[in-house]
């Protein structure tokens, strides 16, 4: 090297060099291992979270059907006597759907639809429609809403009595008119403000019978009633 010149610094090599690409490492593996456990630890919570969820919407369910079919309209169990419907407009179902078969002396005395009201307040309302062997509605249940509490949750049984105006209504009773919120021309009461909540309950009910009569022959065919019964009997 001449005199004058001032020395290059070698930069191909950085003290301490190999221990920052270990700790780099090292934070590296454990801010990995720490998301593994942590998606590890979301997924079980949800999981769990969402058996706790099914069992309490089956047991709200379980006691629904007995509510619109008391015992001795039937001589089965309903939660388990059921059979696959295929997506329909009428029920607003994108995917198959269980409905629940009631049976008096190996006949179906009457069936329990889901139903789906799609444009309530605050969303999907969830209903169960009970409809008798002759076309008339046996009971309406809600078993999943979203609606605001004070208003449109006046759907609830222990909140008012609202639902319950339903029995014994059919196609014909009242007539087509009629199946609407008073509000709007029909025979139903609306909710002291809230009227979007009971309008669509209305309106999915009127479907569901729709449905219950275009396809009459299928819910209430005795073979096939007496299959489900029998499969129902080697699952015990």
């Amino acid at each position: 090297m001449s005199d004058g010149q001032i020395p290059l610094k070698d930069t191909t090599k950085v003290p301490g060099g190999h221990g920052l690409l270990q700790s780099i490492f090292r934070n590296s593996l454990g801010l990995g291992l720490f998301a593994v456990f942590t998606v590890g630890l979301i997924s079980v919570t949800w999981v769990s979270t969402h058996e706790r969820i099914e069992t309490q919407v089956r047991a709200y369910e379980a006691k629904a059907l007995m509510e619109i079919l008391p015992a001795d309209t039937h001589d089965n169990a309903l939660v388990d006597a059921k059979i696959l419907l295929e997506p329909s407009h009428l029920l607003s179902s994108q995917e198959q759907r269980e409905a629940y078969i009631a049976l008096d002396d190996g006949e179906v005395s009457a069936v329990i639809l889901p139903v789906t009201a799609p444009d309530g307040y605050s969303g999907r309302i969830e209903l169960l429609v009970g409809i008798h062997r002759n076309g008339t509605l046996a009971g309406v249940r809600a078993i999943t809403h979203k609606e605001t509490p004070g208003l449109g949750d006046k759907i609830n049984t222990n909140v008012t009595d609202w639902i319950l105006g339903f029995a014994g209504k059919s196609l014909g009773n009242p007539i087509t008119e009629g199946w609407g919120v008073k509000k709007d021309g029909g025979e139903f009461d609306q909710f002291t403000g809230a009227t979007i909540t009971p309008r669509a309950v209305v309106a999915a009910v009127y479907r569901a019978l729709q449905y219950f009569e275009a396809n009459r022959n299928l819910l209430l065919d005795p073979l096939r009633m007496t299959g489900i019964r029998e499969e129902i009997q080697y699952g015990q």
